[in-house]
């Protein structure tokens, strides 16, 4: 079984608040044209009209050569985060090819794991990805702009 991890409530909060990204600016707001802005709190794609934030995100704790930042998209209202991490997110569904890879507990990309997959076949390869003995998580990105899109793991 997989889980699906999108980044943190209390991230998603601070940057709602306008609190400094992975740069320390303040997030910039935008309204959602509905082409597919995936929120990266709730999953979900934000809609046609709705407010919007874009900022730099780096999906790791601490700073290392291995801790990619890039932007993303965020509700800038407050949204909820999946209640089932076991159920595929939004996001996941119906979108362009995908970036995977597997990263170690020291958060270190595990060479040899990385894939373009189809969307339909994510979970397949994020199995395998899983299987081999230094990765402890896969993350998920746009595979066209290299966009974070979330973390998988096991439970």
């Amino acid at each position: 079984m997989l889980h699906y991890h999108p980044i943190p409530t209390e991230q998603a909060r601070a940057y709602q608040a306008d609190e400094g990204d992975a740069y320390g600016h303040r997030p910039e707001r935008s309204t959602s044209d509905g082409s597919g802005n995936p929120c990266r709190h709730c999953l979900s794609y934000i809609p046609k009209g709705a407010d919007m934030l874009v900022f730099a995100h780096r999906p790791f704790g601490h700073t290392q050569p291995y801790a990619e930042t890039g932007p993303v998209f965020l509700c800038a209202t407050r949204c909820s985060a999946p209640d089932n991490p076991a159920i595929r997110p939004e996001i996941m569904k119906n979108t362009a090819d995908l970036l995977l890879r597997g990263y170690d507990s020291d958060d270190r990309i595990v060479y040899g794991t990385g894939e373009v997959v189809a969307c339909a076949d994510v979970e397949l390869r994020a199995e395998r990805i899983l299987d081999h003995p230094k990765v402890a998580y896969v993350h998920v990105r746009s595979a066209a702009n290299n966009c974070y899109r979330l973390k998988i793991d096991r439970p």
